[in-house]
């Protein structure tokens, strides 16, 4: 903290900014009840640069002062800087709430939607109080903050609640010092409050308030599926224990396999569903409140349509007021939970679009009348021995920004294809946003456009230059293009590699070891299985997977029998054509096909990917030969890796060479041994454990090589890209590393997928600005 020593008088007067998350968590009334505790006269505002405070009184009282603002801070306050002036005192007579400021660049943090609090949550069942079984009700502690607001600075005629005058009651809590709801923004009851709806999809009203949560209940229990109007977005919701209506809601969503969230009442039906860690739970009773994917118990009763082929299940508690009324009755003790659009489609958070769609997919509609501001996703992470695991970064979490030693002020980062989000820079903050989704349809497109320009909004930033991947076939970069800014290109595993760096606060070179799908490398082949070595400045490939072909490009993805057949013709010219034939009786043509198109050089990309590898596997053990949802063949092919015997594994063989002057991973051998081993009926898990330990083995093998030949390279690792999602690879890597002397780092504040490279682009588009920029003053010198 930044802090001058205080006037040596009696009487002193000092102007206090308090930076970070600062508003909309209750801090001015924390600010004005230490005031009082500390006989400090003065007054405090929201403004654009913070929270700011003008405090008088002896010297002591304001040490004691300012020492509490940041040692009693409330729960969900995030101090980044506090800085301390000494000003002219002036002689105040008391302690004042000013109303805010609005003028000049903001350098405000957005709180993110947070959990409903116990104390809310006693007051709506508690039949006395006014609040009693409302569900809207909130507190400075809790409901809804980045979901609501428009622009900032944060007070009630910024958010969505503006359309919502306060009644004489919350009046009075709102300006009342001892209420918890002390200048609480979104204050509301039943008297001002929004109203829920219970509609039919024609919009018609069929209940409302108490009635609508009692007919919705009725409902669920008789298989309905009612779109919910939550936080961030709607939602589809049935009952979690029907086969039928959870088979019906895939159905409606076509979305025949992608595993669906359940919310449980409470965390003992989660306790009777799954295996927790304690890591776990306090996940799940986080203020964030993610779903948490986490492993079913063997005899759990749920049907097996809710995560088909999987052992683990996606498990959330109620996080608004809403779902706990929803789901306070004993006989429907959970509930799936998922978004309410189609697969593929933008999430659906206004009514007026929503309703047309819903009207398709859900047999009744349970809304509200306040506004969505900012749509956005429930996170989605997992729990890996000692650090969470982002799968999708949502709700509870954006738009905390993470913190940078670059300056990356007006920079913004377009993110990647899949599992895009878009990231900008103020000062040292990095502000990544809400999940867009991947971006292959019109509707995603123009949906990650509306994000970007509410995300420019509400931050208050306004860019002047573009981090977008090097990709010439991405949509960012036509977005990038038609925005005029000035465009810094970056490379996708060199933005993976600096991401998790930031998240790790490593700023000297270190070793990147990037796992991921796909990704344009700089020799115009797909890369995706590299071994690096850089910083934000510059990078250095030392290593790579051979390249195979990858035929049809995209439709290899969503078909990985054409990968497999590709990288088994390429990998073993001589053997694998046979041995294909024997795994793929019924493909006869499509072998000959796919082995013309190599031979021909038409439509196959050189590749080499670690998704694209477990795709081919999986595809080989016959897990998936055609995927319904992104990474698929991959998550199949690591579940049933995850609970075997990891001791006794030995690897398959393999050989690293040196080809162009890089490191090469060259698979061949295994695959005619794992093929062998299908064809002679190993069981697959077997299988499935050999190869993630030759993986493992192979990755580690590479690095130890790279250093060899430049021994004084710093010994730090850190490890990003979508494969790192495989707890059983993620682990056996990890533990070679550590045991070679290696220091190891995730990602441990976004994702370590597409969904996190943003920040990383950020980054490096900085470094590159900045090196422009000395440049031309270096240029200016010799003139």
């Amino acid at each position: 903290m930044d802090r001058q020593r205080l006037s040596s008088h009696a009487r002193s007067s000092v102007l206090i900014v308090v930076k970070g998350r600062v508003q909309g968590v209750g801090f001015r009334p924390h600010v004005y009840q230490l005031a009082e505790e500390n006989a400090i006269m003065g007054e405090v505002r929201n403004s654009l640069n913070g929270v700011q405070i003008i405090a008088e009184g002896d010297r002591v009282n304001l040490e004691q002062f300012i020492h509490h603002l940041t040692a009693r801070s409330p729960q969900l306050a995030k101090i980044d800087k506090l800085e301390v002036t000494d000003i002219p005192f002036v002689g105040y007579t008391s302690f004042t709430i000013m109303e805010s400021q609005h003028n000049g660049a903001s350098e405000l943090m957005i709180p993110p939607d947070i959990a409903v609090c116990e104390e809310c949550l006693q007051e709506m069942r508690n039949a006395n109080s006014r609040y009693y079984r409302y569900p809207f009700i909130n507190c400075t502690q809790c409901g809804p903050r980045y979901s609501i607001i428009r622009s900032l600075p944060y007070d009630r005629m910024s958010t969505s609640m503006r359309d919502f005058d306060m009644c004489t009651y919350c009046k009075e809590d709102y300006g009342n010092v001892r209420n918890r709801r002390f200048h609480a923004e979104p204050i509301a009851c039943r008297r001002c409050g929004p109203r829920l709806m219970l509609t039919d999809t024609s919009g018609n009203t069929i209940a409302s308030g108490e009635e609508a949560i009692t007919l919705s209940k009725l409902r669920l229990k008789q298989g309905a599926i009612i779109a919910v109007k939550g936080i961030g977005g709607y939602h589809l919701a049935c009952d979690a224990f029907s086969s039928k209506v959870v088979h019906l809601v895939r159905q409606r969503k076509r979305r025949p396999s992608r595993p669906l969230a359940v919310m449980a009442s409470s965390l003992a039906i989660c306790e009777m569903l799954s295996t927790l860690t304690q890591a776990e739970r306090e996940l799940l009773t986080s203020p964030q409140r993610p779903i948490v994917v986490t492993r079913l118990k063997s005899m759990h009763v749920l049907p097996t349509e809710i995560t088909p082929h999987l052992e683990t299940i996606g498990l959330m508690l109620p996080y608004t007021p809403l779902h706990h009324l929803l789901l306070e009755d004993w006989d429907l003790p959970c509930i799936v939970m998922t978004s309410a659009n189609s697969s593929g489609l933008p999430i659906l958070y206004q009514d007026e679009e929503a309703l047309p769609y819903l009207a398709t997919i859900a047999d009744c509609i349970l809304t509200h009348d306040r506004e969505i501001e900012n749509p956005i996703e429930d996170s989605v992470v997992q729990w890996k021995e000692d650090r969470i695991d982002f799968l999708r970064r949502g709700r509870g979490y954006v738009p905390d920004p993470a913190l940078t030693s670059v300056n990356v002020d007006g920079i913004v980062a377009l993110g990647g294809q899949q599992k895009n989000a878009v990231a900008f820079g103020r000062g040292n903050q990095i502000f990544l946003g809400p999940p867009s989704g991947d971006l292959g349809s019109l509707e995603m497109e123009q949906y990650a456009r509306k994000q970007y320009m509410h995300y420019s909004q509400v931050l208050g930033i306004t860019p002047h230059i573009a981090a977008v991947d090097l990709h010439p076939g991405y949509n960012t970069l036509a977005a990038a293009d038609n925005s005029k800014l000035h465009i810094e290109y970056v490379q996708h595993h060199h933005a993976h590699h600096v991401s998790c760096m930031i998240d790790n606060e490593v700023n000297e070179s270190c070793y990147g070891l990037i796992l991921d799908g796909t990704g344009y490398g700089t020799d115009g082949c797909i890369w995706g299985f590299e071994l690096l070595y850089g910083n934000a400045a510059s990078y250095e490939r030392l290593g790579h997977l051979r390249y195979t072909p990858l035929p049809g490009g995209e439709a290899s993805i969503k078909q990985p029998w054409r990968t497999a057949v590709a990288m088994v013709l390429s990998l073993l010219p001589d053997k694998g054509e046979t041995l294909l034939r024997l795994r793929y009786p019924d493909k006869d043509y499509e072998i000959n096909l796919i082995g013309r198109m190599i031979q021909k050089n038409v439509n196959v990309p050189l590749a080499g990917t670690c998704g694209r590898l477990f795709d081919a596997v999986s595809s080989l053990l016959g897990l998936c030969e055609v995927s319904t949802y992104e990474g698929e063949a991959a998550i199949l092919l690591a579940e049933i890796a995850s609970f075997g015997d990891r001791e006794r594994i030995s690897a398959y063989p393999y050989t690293i060479t040196v080809k162009d002057g890089l490191l090469e991973i060259d698979f061949s051998r295994m695959f005619e041994k794992l093929l062998k081993d299908i064809l002679h009926g190993m069981p697959t898990q077997s299988i499935a454990l050999r190869f993630h330990e030759t993986v493992a083995k192979a990755a580690v093998h590479l690095l130890l090589q790279a250093h060899e030949g430049n021994p004084m390279r710093n010994k730090q690792i850190v490890l990003s890209g979508g494969s790192w999602h495989n707890r059983s690879l993620s682990e056996r890597i990890r533990h070679k590393l550590e045991k070679a002397g290696y220091t190891v780092l995730f990602h441990r504040v976004v994702p370590c997928d597409d969904g996190g490279i943003a920040q990383g682009q950020l980054a490096i588009a900085a470094q590159a600005a900045a090196y422009r920029s000395n440049q031309g003053r270096s240029d200016m010198s010799c003139v």
